[in-house]
């Protein structure tokens, strides 16, 4: 990555499902994934418990001592529902409360393969991207092709005009945990000029809270 201007990153997180999915791969790759946050140095945040892709990851970073952040909402730490997160727990009400939480916490986003919550928490981090709330970089790792069909529907989008090219650069993708982390550190804001002056709403504190309500 010589000649390139490297983004200081502390903390990334991983937005993955709470299954394991059919194929060994996916398991791997999230224990990997958490290993080399791990020796670079990077701490997690993540959506609480243990199951699934999210208890591989989550347990990988804190095996090599870095700090693992688990924000959960209360409604599923009833009867134990997801398990014992691992590490730090912050409980918030809502589903919406817990991605707020996540994107002022976190300095980049990686989704490992999951079902529809996966995808939400995605494409909500890029939609607010695009709209200027946050300029921190997001990537999927695409493990054994997994996020193929949903990069050619993205791809497809462009080409019909729904989704600007300038915004499609919002969405990075690679093949393996190093090449991803390392495009993520390279990654350069691009904002909308027209969407980039949109102001939104101040709380009575002193520093600007954000709605972030709009939904695209």
């Amino acid at each position: 990555m010589e000649g390139v201007l490297v983004r200081k990153i502390k903390k990334i997180c991983v937005f993955c499902g709470a299954n394991s999915g059919k194929d060994v791969a996916f398991v791997n790759a999230a224990f990997h994934l958490g290993e080399v946050l791990g020796k670079r140095k990077i701490d997690l945040v993540y959506g609480g418990g243990k199951l699934g892709l999210m208890g591989c990851v989550s347990t990988a970073v804190a095996q090599h001592e870095r700090q693992v952040l688990g924000i959960i909402p209360s409604a599923f730490t009833v009867n134990n529902l997801v398990g014992e997160t691992c590490g730090k727990e912050i409980k918030v009400a809502t589903m919406q409360e817990r991605l707020v939480m996540m994107m002022e916490l976190s300095d980049a986003f990686i989704a490992l393969p999951g079902g529809f919550g996966t995808l939400e928490e995605l494409f909500q981090m890029i939609s607010w991207a695009q709209l200027s709330i946050h300029n921190k970089p997001i990537g999927v790792l695409n493990i054994n092709g997994f996020f193929n069909g949903l990069l050619s529907f993205v791809d497809h989008a462009v080409k019909q005009e729904f989704i600007t090219p300038r915004a499609r650069k919002i969405l990075i993708s690679a093949t393996t945990a190093d090449e991803l982390v390392d495009k993520l550190q390279a990654f350069r804001f691009e904002p909308d000029p027209a969407l980039s002056k949109l102001k939104w709403s101040p709380s009575s504190s002193q520093k600007e809270k954000l709605d972030l309500t709009l939904r695209l």
